[in-house]
């Protein structure tokens, strides 16, 4: 049974604690907790298949595409989705559709263990308290910053690294077992199914109903050109020049707006200037 070695998953499970404690770079680290995929460049260095770990992470980050954070509290997430289904992916060569299947409960479970965090968080803020009324600042920085990064390892790392270890090379071997089996394909479709929601969330979030053209336009391009086997590169180029077409297109209408409306600002001082008040 091909597994991951003690200091693959051992690497991978410090990533995730660095991220969900903000510890690289502060607040920058919630753009690597809400985005899977520098958690799946961080999994295919690890396990030295870097192409075939992207792919599946391009995949994974469809479906959290629409996914945000009102008040700090995501409903799921994403880089311990990925630092577990690809992983399972690589491990079992599965299609980045069934992996997307194994990555949305995994999610889900970890939103539990970060709002976890915030509740182990309550008993070390005592410790702020008494930094603050002894008036020590050095007490008030390591309660706020050192003292929930240490908790935040010491939960994550071990669970994590248990995940890893245990549990991927299982959940590989009996997806393999499936393989070719109606819950495969149905695994696939809902994971397809999930990618594509995450694309109109997103179009939804924006606002802008008159967008959904484009995710329309996106859907029926990958059903009509199926047979041609179009890579995920080619669909982002395509995609990168229909959004520049559009983008063009409307920096013409704002220039005939506003050529309008100069030409009415002028008509009417023109008109301000020939009125004669008889005095």
């Amino acid at each position: 049974m091909e597994t991951l070695s003690v200091m693959q998953s051992l690497l991978i499970a410090l990533w995730v604690a660095a991220i969900m404690s903000r510890w690289l770079g502060g607040g920058a680290t919630l753009t690597l907790r809400f985005s899977p995929l520098m958690t799946g460049l961080v999994v295919g260095i690890i396990m030295g298949d870097v192409a075939q770990a992207m792919i599946v992470t391009a995949a994974l980050q469809m479906i959290y595409m629409g996914v945000f954070s009102p008040g700090g509290t995501m409903p799921a997430e994403p880089s311990i989705a990925a630092a577990i289904a690809v992983p399972v992916a690589l491990l079992g060569n599965l299609q980045p559709e069934a992996a997307i299947a194994v990555a949305v409960p995994v999610g889900l479970l970890g939103s539990y263990l970060y709002q976890f965090r915030f509740f182990i968080n309550t008993f070390l803020g005592k410790y702020t308290d008494k930094a603050v009324e002894s008036l020590n600042s050095k007490s008030i920085s390591r309660s706020i910053i050192l003292y929930p990064t240490i908790a935040s390892f010491l939960l994550f790392v071990p669970l994590v690294f248990i995940a890893l270890y245990l549990g991927a090379p299982i959940i590989a071997d009996v997806i393999t077992a499936l393989e070719g089996t109606v819950v495969i394909h149905i695994l696939e479709v809902v994971g397809g199914g999930l990618a594509a929601i995450g694309i109109a969330t997103t179009v939804y979030v924006i606002g802008r109903k008159d967008y959904m053209v484009f995710f329309f336009l996106a859907y029926f391009m990958s059903v009509v050109l199926k047979s041609l086997e179009i890579t995920m590169v080619a669909y982002a180029i395509f995609g990168v020049l229909f959004a520049l077409i559009f983008v063009q297109s409307q920096k013409g209408k704002n220039v005939q707006v506003a050529n309008s409306s100069a030409g009415s600002t002028n008509a009417s001082s023109d008109d301000d200037d020939d009125y004669d008040d008889g005095f």
